[in-house]
């Protein structure tokens, strides 16, 4: 990914925060190549933006995890930026995104550390429902499906994060593109940077 001083998203409690906010992520590996989606959260035992997550015990095979680094990519909200929405120019279109990516060797976790990570994860999506479900009610069955289960911890040793939300456009231009997008996800991450 391009870095660029000006799209630089580099505060941990912000890294942190677009995780427990977007935590479907890409996890990527160089075994082939593969490419697998997986849940994570933040690692509640930290304060910065190391993660925990789990895949299925045949994907952490395919990926060889624990053995070799690995890329984990975070998408935020994102858009297509229509140059129509400037109204100036000459401009051309664009697409505006908030991203992490984590790069290292994940820490494969045990049984225990790895239910765990299911009940913290079942906790972390549940949370806003009048009536959250919980791992431990189901227990017994849950710990049942665990061999089938890979847990990990990824304290990466690089990361890069981006927020490219029109930074580079005069102050004018980005309230119009505001006003324009039909993403109040994507324009409210906008205002936040403006």
């Amino acid at each position: 990914m391009l870095e660029q001083e000006i799209f630089a998203l580099d505060d941990p409690a912000d890294m942190r925060a677009l995780i427990a906010e977007q935590g479907w992520a890409l996890l990527v590996s160089d075994g082939g190549p593969v490419v697998s989606h997986v849940p994570v959260i933040p690692d509640p035992a930290t304060a910065g933006p190391e993660i925990v997550g789990h895949v299925a015990r045949a994907d952490a095979e395919l990926h060889g995890l624990g053995e070799r680094p690995v890329a984990v990519v975070v998408q935020g909200p994102h858009g297509y930026i229509s140059p129509t929405l400037y109204r100036a120019g000459p401009y051309v279109p664009t697409w505006n995104y908030v991203t992490v990516h984590l790069y290292g060797t994940p820490e494969i976790l045990g049984a225990e550390e790895t239910y765990q990570v299911l009940s913290d994860s079942v906790d972390h999506y549940e949370r806003d429902r009048p009536e959250p479900f919980r791992l431990a009610s189901v227990e017994e069955y849950a710990h049942r499906l665990l061999p089938a289960v890979t847990g990990f911890r990824l304290v990466p040793d690089r990361v890069v994060g981006k927020a490219k939300l029109s930074q580079d456009k005069p102050v004018e231009i980005v309230d119009r593109v505001i006003a324009g997008l039909d993403d109040p996800v994507l324009s409210a991450a906008m205002r936040e940077v403006r």
